[in-house]
């Protein structure tokens, strides 16, 4: 059987010794003779044999396998924290597992079914966009599975995760664009029942009223933050306020759909609109002008979740305080938003 993958089974029955004694020998046991041990080393290798280490992980009630659940792995921010969960995780020895949601709540819900059959050893969340029952993730809680969220979480205090300091990035954002000489500063938002868009809105609008600017609700879209609501939103905030001089746009992806729009309409980015964005995607600084935007830290927050995450693997989930770690953004200076010639970046 060319496909017939070789087994202990195999290796015993033409050795003419126990499934026991083969076994012991794969896992080094001292009281197997050394001229036994090299019969079945020289078979093993004659026939190709691979240990199936997730059987015996199995068997000891690990798996050696922690899930990664993400709403998307297309763009430049979530592979970023993919990238980070892996190289820690494997370097500790585990395997990942990566599920995508594709920002539907009812394939989130799979996901997590997916991973608690994989009887993985935990699980590293970003809820997608339209999740609001927690009904599965308390169900990876109820049965002692550790849980760290990343990015967008479920708001709880008795959970643990990695997050942006979103709010301070809205308002770094709009800070600079005051600085620019902005006053007029329409907000692209996300859904407010996301923690990331309530936060960076809320930053939006601290930092108006700190600057004894009004936060005129005429100057916010709220939509789903792709490219089409970017330009949706764009036409819609310019109709209702068209003397507006900045946006500041949830994502980046919506940003470009308002550049978009800015340029048919024959405004000038910066120097009529200035425009900042979210997330700091590869292709920030392949558009025209080169947006700026707010880096998210993705490979840092990848690593330091996962760090997380194997503590209480190591430990318990019980055994670890939930925690809560808040990372600092940076903004990033572009053409999109620099009116006032600067070199340094905020």
């Amino acid at each position: 059987m060319p496909n017939h993958r070789a087994s202990i089974s195999d290796l015993a029955k033409q050795l003419n010794l126990s499934v026991s004694t083969i076994s012991r020998v794969m896992s080094n046991h001292p009281g197997i003779s050394d001229a036994t041990k090299q019969r079945v080393w020289e078979l093993a290798k004659q026939l190709n044999y691979q240990p199936n280490h997730l059987a015996a992980a199995l068997r000891k009630g690990r798996s050696n396998t922690l899930g990664v659940v993400v709403p998307h792995i297309d763009g430049h921010f979530f592979a970023l924290v993919v990238k980070g969960i892996e190289t820690i995780a494997n370097r500790a020895g585990f395997n990942v597992m990566i599920c995508q949601s594709n920002e539907d709540a009812a394939q989130e819900k799979k996901n997590i079914e997916t991973l608690l059959n994989a009887q993985v050893d935990g699980i590293l969340v970003s809820v997608s966009l339209y999740t609001q029952d927690f009904q599965h993730i308390e169900e990876v809680r109820r049965r002692g599975i550790p849980l760290v969220f990343f990015d967008r979480i479920m708001e709880s205090a008795d959970v643990s995760a990695v997050v942006l300091d979103d709010y301070q990035g809205g308002y770094s954002a709009v800070q600079h664009l005051i600085e620019q000489g902005c006053r007029r500063i329409a907000h692209l938002g996300g859904p407010q029942h996301l923690n990331i868009c309530k936060n960076r809105f809320q930053g939006y609008a601290a930092a108006l009223r700190e600057h004894d600017l009004p936060v005129e609700m005429c100057r916010v879209h709220f939509s789903d933050l792709s490219i089409l609501d970017g330009s949706r939103g764009m036409e819609q905030l310019l109709l209702q306020d068209p003397s507006l001089d900045a946006v500041f746009s949830c994502n980046d992806l919506a940003s470009v759909g308002a550049m978009q729009v800015l340029k048919r309409q024959g405004r000038r980015v910066p120097h009529d609109v200035a425009l900042v964005g979210f997330s700091n995607e590869l292709f920030a600084s392949l558009t025209e002008p080169m947006l700026s935007s707010v880096d998210q830290r993705g490979e840092e927050m990848g690593r330091t979740a996962v760090h997380l995450l194997l503590e209480m693997v190591a430990q318990g989930p019980d055994n670890v305080a939930p925690r809560q770690v808040l990372l600092q953004p940076e903004l990033l200076v572009r053409e999109s938003s620099q009116l006032i010639p600067s070199e340094q970046t905020l």
